[in-house]
């Protein structure tokens, strides 16, 4: 497991593409946030907390680009033959690409979230009310973890799939599909059963600190979100290891 570490990482961190994507998900992240908490500061919008966070529903995608680039760039080029010839054990292959994605993308949600929270609460400062400190906590840390498990499912979905571009549309779609089919929806009974099980507005929950009502409580609504990385994982790995590379 420490080669294939070794072997992941070396491979991201020279791939040119790797820095311009993180730096992207820190920029687009915590820009989006401070832009939606100065566009509230003269008259609120309700959850400051969750306001400033709003960079993560758009910090996603390019974390889902980077994910999938990880694993779809080697079956482009044909890397992945190299890959597995110098480790065969195909199953430490694959975790040692979702930890050393799932390392990167903490890393740079981390940054990110650092900076738009406080900014955030600062610019709503007197038009919304401040919540405890521990629920603006647990949003911060979840939305970082919303970030990595992001990317962990498009680890997966490019391992099944093994076409970056196939990839990409394929987790966009998971990711923002939900939520628009469930704003036509008119029965409120079936809103709610897919706001409960899509992978973005259960896993969004976490972000929530002010007691509204929700679909789904804020860490049971991050496990769903964990439920399709693990079952996209599951799912890449078995192919991974009955195909041919």
């Amino acid at each position: 497991m420490k080669e294939a570490l070794h072997v992941e990482w070396t491979k991201l961190r020279t791939v040119a593409g790797t820095a311009w994507l993180l730096a992207a998900v820190v920029l687009l992240t915590a820009a989006a946030g401070v832009a939606a908490s100065a566009a509230c500061a003269g008259t609120g919008c309700g959850d400051p907390v969750k306001t400033s966070l709003t960079g993560v529903v758009f910090g996603q995608a390019v974390v889902a680009v980077l994910a999938v680039l990880a694993v779809g760039g080697e079956y482009g080029t044909g890397m992945i033959r190299v890959t597995l010839a110098a480790l065969p054990r195909r199953s430490t292959v694959l975790a040692a690409k979702a930890a050393v994605v799932g390392a990167l993308v903490l890393a740079a949600g981390a940054v990110a979230v650092l900076v738009a929270v406080p900014v955030g609460r600062a610019l709503m400062a007197g038009v919304a009310d401040v919540p405890a400190d521990g629920v603006v906590v647990r949003a911060a840390v979840g939305s970082v973890l919303y970030l990595v498990l992001v990317g962990l499912l498009s680890v997966g979905v490019a391992t099944a799939v093994r076409d970056a571009a196939a990839a990409i549309g394929l987790v966009l779609g998971l990711l923002y599909l939900f939520p628009i089919v469930a704003a036509v929806v008119s029965d409120p009974d079936w809103v709610r059963r897919l706001q409960r099980i899509s992978p973005m507005t259960a896993g969004l929950a976490v972000q929530a600190t002010t007691g509204d009502a929700l679909p789904i409580s804020p860490w049971a609504g991050l496990g769903v979100l964990g439920l399709w990385a693990v079952g996209a994982l599951l799912v890449g790995g078995v192919l991974l290891r009955l195909r041919d590379a």
